[in-house]
């Protein structure tokens, strides 16, 4: 880490962003084994944001893995790394009073405790997307977890490295038994009830 660097303050604040954007600012980090749904529901969760007029963007797993993290493979220490980096850029949206949505297995407790501690109180909103591995392996269109148990894919999570499920997240969504709607519906419920965003049809800034 370099020593000679220092934090520039911006001229324009992120409350002022998020006065301008009429809602706060925020990390939904979606978490949960792959195949649990955690990309499908964080973009039906944009979109229905995005309907709302919100400032949003998703960090997709495998999107960032084209570019920001394309060094990066899959060992425990490479995958604290990019849960590291994504941390830092979500980070940097909140600053800009943007609702940034991660989609990552993030399977380990400490990485995710990581991100929370990088933020305010209330900044990080942990959402479990709840599915057993039996029902991730039966819509598994990639053939992943075939491949993992023919041991194809070393470290898989949940077939030959561990998940370690939240303790305490914010939001609970059971991805492997509600809808896609409803799962969203709940996210979105939560939101306004924390003041994130407002209620449907009501004016006026957060």
């Amino acid at each position: 880490m370099s020593s000679n660097i220092t934090w520039h303050q911006a001229l324009v604040s992120r409350q002022m962003r998020q006065t301008l954007n009429q809602h706060q600012s925020c990390i939904l980090w979606f978490t949960g084994l792959s195949g649990a749904g955690k990309s499908t529901l964080a973009h039906r969760v944009e979109d229905l944001l995005f309907a709302r007029h919100c400032r949003t963007y998703v960090f997709d797993g495998d999107n960032v893995r084209h570019g920001l993290c394309s060094d990066l493979g899959f060992s425990m220490q490479d995958r604290s790394e990019n849960i590291r980096r994504v941390g830092e850029m979500s980070k940097l949206f909140l600053d800009a009073g943007v609702i940034a949505l991660t989609a990552f297995i993030s399977p380990f407790r400490r990485d995710r405790e990581m991100v929370r501690s990088l933020v305010g109180d209330g900044d990080f909103i942990e959402i479990h997307c709840n599915a057993s591995v039996e029902e991730c392996e039966q819509r598994d269109v990639k053939g992943l977890y075939q491949k993992a148990r023919r041991g194809e894919i070393p470290d898989f999570t949940g077939i030959s490295s561990p998940y370690e499920a939240p303790l305490n997240p914010e939001i609970v969504v059971n991805t492997g038994r509600d809808s896609l709607d409803d799962c969203a519906a709940a996210i979105l419920h939560y939101l306004e009830q924390h003041q994130k965003i407002n209620p449907l049809n009501t004016q006026g800034a957060p």
